[in-house]
C-alpha cells in the first residue's frame, strides 16, 4: 500500500518539472486540464512581458503552478 501525500517524492519531482516549465508537474501527475490552464496561462503572460504587468502576473502563476504541483495530494 502506497500512499503519495504532500511532500512525497513524486511531489518533489513534479514542482521541480513545473519551475522549468509551467504545467509539467500537473501533468507528470496524471491533471491535464490543469496542465494545461497553467501553461497556457503562464506563456501567454510570458509573452506580454514586454508590457511589465504581465510579467508579473505570469511569474504568480508560475509560482502557483510550482506550489499547486507540490501540495497536491491525489486520489485515495
Amino acid at each position: 500500500m502506497s500512499v503519495s501525500g504532500q511532500g512525497s517524492g513524486g511531489n518533489v519531482l513534479a514542482a521541480i518539472c513545473s519551475f522549468f516549465i509551467p504545467g509539467l508537474g500537473q501533468l507528470v501527475q496524471g491533471r491535464i486540464l490543469p496542465a494545461l490552464l497553467f501553461f497556457l496561462m503562464v506563456g501567454i503572460n510570458y509573452f506580454f512581458a514586454v508590457l511589465i504587468i504581465p510579467a508579473v502576473i505570469g511569474g504568480i502563476f508560475h509560482l502557483w503552478s510550482i506550489i499547486d504541483a507540490a501540495r497536491y495530494k491525489g486520489e485515495f
